[in-house]
């Protein structure tokens, strides 16, 4: 078996199977989620899942394809089952393991997974194939039975004591949170409002408690899709994340309602109730939209007076006298040095105010990707003449993309590479065709970042303390770099730890004419 992409086997040789479609088609049928990773390329990616496979974690085939199975432990990094099969990876054996992973909304579930090597006609592994299931239930039930028989141990007397405890704390808190609580039964009748939901959409506690959540007010909680997110609550212990509801409610007029919903749990054990928090959010998105429309105009307004001074400065460097002074040429290169970052920032800025509104546009055209990655690299190594810039692989793929937008992300992820290592003397480039995407990775030997800031890395002006504390900037340049790769169809993503370095890989689509 040589490789695999576009969803089949592409294989030489003799062979028992003979109708590669009808393989693809069985393990898409499948059940159980069957994944397969490429032994042979850089950080043995995965080449092919099936549909089981996406539905088990949450995960869509493109969020997938070229990453490394460890992606679904996350942060879960200190279990044994993950040395059990790197062994395996390494020695090119099977086996199997049940090993905690985490769907794609963060959710737990536990994965028997049973790894398989594939070899070559010369018995050199080649690739991998992973079947899983998910045991969830079957842990569960473990769970609850090693439960049940530590609660049989203790007195009935001192449960219900301490739970009557647990319930008075929780009634507290509810009062006493600046948020709109309800607590909600089974069927979804309110039982307890807590001060601040009345005071916020100024009902009484009787127009209230007791009453069904999609009669209160002139219905404006009665939303399918909401319902249907509430229903899934208490069977599944899926929190309702987020929820977002414009209305024009009674007595406060025209709001913008949060909503986050979870089951109830006291002490390790889910009550069948539902908490209901809503946050009136509507002066926050009123100040985010004028933000956004400050930054457009400031922008803008910017960019006019900028682009008359570079002019003249332009104008400066090419008619500079022959007698003019050693301190002159410097004082004239500095200004033209901030001139050029003051409008690359500008520049920064008015993408930030385009993806906002949904005005940036992409000018899709056919080039060569490796060609385009030796020019960006050969660009920035101009510039950073203290780093070594090693490129790995090559695709030999045309692509169908935004070429200028693709190449502000790499100099992007080559330029925070240079500046967040500033004492690392190499930055790697990887370059792969992993099944029908092209996969890019920029590794740097520098600072790394904690779990928290990796979760937020890609947001908008957000930045980590430590990094605030040591390197100017804006926190808007990969936030600018993931909207570019969505924008393309494809996933960007970062592994990193603490002290050794960080890795930022992007897939995109290799759409050849």
């Amino acid at each position: 078996m040589k490789n695999f992409q576009n969803g089949k086997f592409n294989i030489s040789g003799e062979s028992v199977i003979e109708n590669l479609e009808l393989l693809t088609i069985a393990l898409d049928a499948s059940i159980s989620g069957i994944i397969i990773t490429d032994n042979l390329q850089q950080d043995n990616p995965i080449v092919y899942c099936n549909k089981a496979f996406e539905l088990i974690t949450g995960y869509s085939r493109a969020q997938i394809i070229g990453h490394n199975c460890r992606f679904l432990q996350g942060d879960d990094r200190a279990q044994i089952e993950r040395d059990v099969l790197k062994r395996a990876v390494r020695d090119g054996k099977e086996c199997k393991v049940e090993i905690r992973n985490y769907r794609k909304n963060g959710e737990l579930f536990w994965n028997e997974l049973y790894m398989s090597p594939i070899k070559d006609a010369t018995g050199s592994v080649t690739h991998f194939i992973g079947v899983q299931n998910d045991v969830t239930l079957r842990k569960k039930a473990e769970q609850d039975l090693r439960q049940q028989k530590s609660m049989m141990e203790k007195k009935v007397e001192e449960r219900t004591a301490e739970l009557r405890e647990s319930e008075s704390f929780l009634s507290s808190i509810i009062e006493t949170v600046r948020e709109g609580l309800l607590v909600l039964d089974p069927k979804f009748y309110v039982l307890s409002a807590n001060h601040h939901f009345l005071s916020t959409f100024k009902v009484s506690a009787e127009e209230t408690v007791g009453r069904h959540l999609y009669e209160l007010g002139n219905h404006q909680w009665d939303i399918p899709v909401l319902k249907e997110l509430l229903i899934k609550i208490l069977p599944t212990n899926n929190p309702v994340v987020d929820f977002e509801v414009e209305h024009d409610f009674p007595h406060i007029g025209k709001k913008l309602m949060l909503l986050n919903a979870y089951r109830i749990e006291l002490e390790g054990q889910f009550k069948d109730q539902i908490l209901l928090a809503i946050e009136d959010i509507t002066e926050r998105k009123e100040i985010e939209r004028r933000k956004d429309d400050f930054l457009s105009i400031a922008s803008h307004e910017l960019k006019t007076p900028l682009t008359t001074i570079k002019g003249y400065i332009q104008i400066l460097e090419r008619h500079i006298p022959d007698n003019a002074s050693e301190k002159f040429n410097k004082t004239l290169g500095k200004v033209a040095s901030y001139v050029d970052r003051l409008n690359n920032l500008i520049a920064e800025l008015l993408d930030v105010s385009r993806i906002q509104t949904g005005n940036i546009e992409l000018h899709k055209t056919s080039f060569d990707f490796d060609a385009m990655i030796d020019e960006a690299i050969e660009g920035i190594r101009a510039l950073a003449t203290n780093h070594r810039i090693l490129i790995n692989g090559r695709t030999g793929a045309q692509v169908i993309g935004d070429e200028s937008h693709i190449i502000q992300v790499i100099n992007n992820l080559l330029s925070n590479a240079i500046k967040y290592a500033p004492d690392a003397q190499e930055i790697e480039v990887s370059i792969s065709k992993v099944s029908d995407y092209i996969k890019v990775s920029v590794r740097d030997f520098g600072l790394g970042m904690n779990s928290e800031d990796k979760k937020r890395v890609f947001e908008r002006f957000f930045r980590s303390g430590e990094i605030q504390k040591r390197f100017p900037g804006m926190g808007i340049g990969l936030y600018i770099c993931d909207q570019i790769i969505k924008n393309h169809g494809g996933t960007l993503w970062v592994e990193s730890e603490i002290g050794k370095g960080s890795t930022f890989s992007f897939t995109i689509p290799n759409n050849q004419e």
